[in-house]
Order: C-alpha cells, then sequence, then structure tokens
C-alpha cells in the first residue's frame, strides 16, 4: 500500500503540473477550470478503489480477479455518476465548456485506468517468477 501511495502521489503531481501547464498556455477553451477538482476525484477513488481491492485480497487471496474486476466497475459506475450530477447541476448548458469538461474527464478517467493496470502488474511481477 506505502509503494501504490507513494506512486499515486507522484503520479498526480505529475499530471497536475501538466494539466498546469496546459492551463496556463491554452485557458479554459481546452483544460475545463473544474480538471483540478476532476484529478482529485480520480486520486481519491483510485486510492479507496485500491484499498477495497488490497482488502479483499487480504482476505481471501483466490478472489483477485472477482475484486479487482469489482473495484474497476465501481470505479466506472461512481465516474459516470459524477458526469451526471455535472450535467444535473448545469454543467451541460450552452457556453458552459461541456466538451472541454468530457475531454478533460474522459482524458483523466483513462490515464488513472491505465496507472491502475500498471500497478497492478507492477505488483504481481515478483509472485509470477519461478523460482
Amino acid at each position: 500500500m506505502k509503494r501504490f501511495s507513494r506512486d499515486l502521489f507522484l503520479f498526480c503531481i505529475l499530471l497536475g503540473s501538466v494539466i498546469y501547464a496546459i492551463s496556463s498556455q491554452f485557458g479554459p477553451r481546452i483544460i475545463h477550470p473544474l480538471t483540478f477538482y476532476i484529478l482529485g476525484f480520480f486520486a481519491i477513488l483510485s486510492a479507496i478503489t485500491y484499498w477495497i481491492t488490497a482488502r479483499l485480497v487480504r482476505v481471501n487471496p483466490n478472489n483477485f480477479m472477482a475484486a479487482y474486476f469489482g473495484s474497476v466497475v465501481a470505479r466506472l459506475l461512481v465516474s459516470v455518476g459524477f458526469v451526471l450530477v455535472y450535467f444535473y447541476k448545469g454543467g451541460a448548458k450552452e457556453g458552459a465548456g461541456t466538451w472541454a469538461f468530457l475531454g478533460s474527464f474522459f482524458l483523466l478517467y483513462f490515464l488513472f485506468a491505465g496507472f491502475e493496470i500498471w500497478s497492478v502488474l507492477s505488483n504481481l511481477r515478483p509472485f509470477s517468477k519461478r523460482g
């Protein structure tokens, strides 16, 4: 858990730096003003799903696939709920930057999904070696 927390923190700092640089260069047409909140949302969501998966695997190590894919589905449903709340609160109005929001949201969604897959694969590598 410590390694994942460190890697997640560094990943968020890297993404935050890139978002800040792009935002300062291009402004809100490309990077939605809520992008830093989306980044925080995915950081917290990734930490929670990793914690739940690790806890379920500790209880029953043979249950890894169900725990991992359950966390992937939970992350997807919570993310779709986040987008729906944004639209319900008026984010889909004309001129509100809907496309910038959706682009930022799904780009971060896929980056965090890739980070979690990389993290799981790198943590499984020592167990898959023959010895």
